[in-house]
């Protein structure tokens, strides 16, 4: 088990992605275990036959072992035999490929072999690709995360048309100033920062029976560039001026088009900002990340320069009138800018 957080002691083993005994290349993701603030899939690290140590449902600590890797296993596994002959004899390996791609026992006997390995199933699974689409990792990913926010998030939602008139005059001429790209990401990473001190819950980390308050505001943004969803953060936002803003996010845009992010730029968000800035989104309602309280969703301005602004937040700690002051805040915020 790596060290996947340093604020971490021990890791959840959700799910095995490769059952004991599959035979697993080097980079074929293995196991699913879950930090304090994400789901991570663990690649493999070594080919061969993979050897479960501890189950599903284990806590283990940094550097325990939880798995072994040793020579690919070529166990024959017999099939059932049924009044029309015997079956081939299928490997191991064979036979979890097989279940993996839901192939037929009569596209298996269409192979004409006595006995099936990997390979000749990888042969017929290429001359008959499976309908369908496989889920790339990163969605996965995303997939459990929302399964994890629906289910531990008591989530409420509240939207205020905001007048973006003046903050997007505003970014034009910042940019111009700062020669760094200012748009709306920043202009509101920059506003809900600034809400730190007089909201503080809205900043905390949630527990089973107690919330665990932020001495600063570090805000998450969405970035989606097509390759995957990644959510860097911007550390202490509230003091950073917005040239230090607007720089930090053009790096991590340009991280998000190869994914070549450093640990320390995906941990440790209290707050997030979801952006939804493609022309006609007029509405839209984030999941609350679980290990945070609150998302602001940030759509484009429709026919002139109104905007509607959602926030999703955690209804354990937020009620809907400390929700609605929020809000009202960050508008006039937003619309004062000049």
């Amino acid at each position: 088990m790596p060290k996947l957080n340093n604020n971490d002691t021990e890791y959840l083993v959700v799910e095995w992605l490769a059952p004991d005994g599959a035979e697993v290349g080097e980079e074929d993701p293995v196991v699913v275990v879950e930090t304090s603030k994400a789901a991570e899939e663990l690649p493999a690290g070594a080919s061969g036959a993979l050897r479960h140590v501890v189950g599903a449902g284990a806590w283990c600590r940094p550097d325990e072992v939880i798995a072994t890797i040793g020579a690919p296993a070529e166990a024959v596994v017999p099939r059932e035999h049924t009044h029309e002959g015997a079956e081939p004899l299928v490997t191991a390996p064979a036979q979890a490929l097989i279940d993996e791609l839901g192939l037929t026992p009569e596209q298996v006997r269409g192979l004409g072999v006595a006995v099936v390995r990997r390979a000749d199933v990888e042969r017929l699974a290429t001359a008959h690709p499976p309908a369908g689409i496989e889920l790339s990792r990163g969605q996965r990913a995303v997939a459990r995360t929302v399964a994890l926010s629906h289910r531990t998030v008591p989530a409420a939602y509240l939207a205020v048309r905001m007048d973006l008139g003046p903050a997007l005059d505003y970014a034009r001429a910042r940019t111009k100033e700062i020669r760094r790209p200012v748009g709306l990401a920043e202009i509101f990473v920059q506003a809900v920062a600034g809400l730190h001190a007089r909201f503080p819950l809205f900043f905390a980390t949630p527990g089973d029976t107690h919330a665990t308050m932020s001495d600063k505001p570090d805000i998450g943004v969405t970035l989606d560039l097509g390759n995957g969803l990644y959510v860097p953060v911007i550390h202490d936002a509230a003091a950073r001026t917005l040239k230090e803003i607007a720089a930090t996010l053009m790096r991590h845009r340009l991280a998000a088009t190869s994914g070549e992010f450093k640990e320390a730029d995906l941990t440790g968000a209290n707050f997030v900002v979801t952006l939804h800035t493609e022309g006609g989104v007029v509405l839209a309602i984030p999941l609350v990340f679980p290990g945070t309280a609150c998302a602001l969703a940030v759509t484009s301005p429709g026919d002139g320069t109104p905007a509607d602004i959602g926030l999703a937040y955690d209804h354990r700690l937020i009620n809907g009138r400390d929700a609605a002051l929020f809000m009202s805040a960050l508008k006039e915020s937003v619309e004062e800018l000049r």
